[in-house]
């Protein structure tokens, strides 16, 4: 069963797929965010052609665990997905993947032009892996 994993931003959606056995996530693409609506023909796209089963989209949360404005967005961007989609769409907390990604391209020595471009797929795919670990540990 694939999952496809987005991380959601103003202008770009970082996007990971899981392989067939929901073991692993790898970074897919980032979907530039030009025109209103483009983004969800481009997942429906994506969904259709990777055999999807089920969407993860990150939840940013306040460290303190509550919802504020950026994770109201979200959570409106995952309700419209819902309803052009015909697979499950479920939000998962990812408070500090987009730091933690930063952090490991930084460690690599990535510059910061070339971090700019894969900075979403990379939070989009700590996103879908801490889905995917917490599934297996059920």
């Amino acid at each position: 069963m694939k999952i496809l994993g987005l991380d959601y931003g103003d202008r770009r959606i970082g996007v990971a797929l899981s392989d067939a056995f929901g073991w692993t996530a790898q970074g897919l693409e980032v979907i530039e965010r030009r025109r209103e609506g483009e983004e969800f023909d481009r997942i429906a796209y994506l969904v259709d052609q990777n055999a999807v089963e089920e969407v993860v989209v990150g939840l940013p949360k306040n460290m303190n665990g509550t919802i504020g404005p950026r994770g109201e967005i979200c959570m409106a961007f995952a309700d419209a997905l819902k309803d052009r989609l015909q697979v499950p769409v479920i939000l998962w907390d990812e408070r500090l993947t987009t730091v933690s990604a930063h952090r490991t391209l930084i460690e690599a020595d990535v510059s910061r032009k070339k971090r700019k471009g894969v900075v979403d797929k990379m939070a989009a795919s700590l996103i879908l892996q801490n889905y995917l670990d917490s599934k297996s540990i059920k």
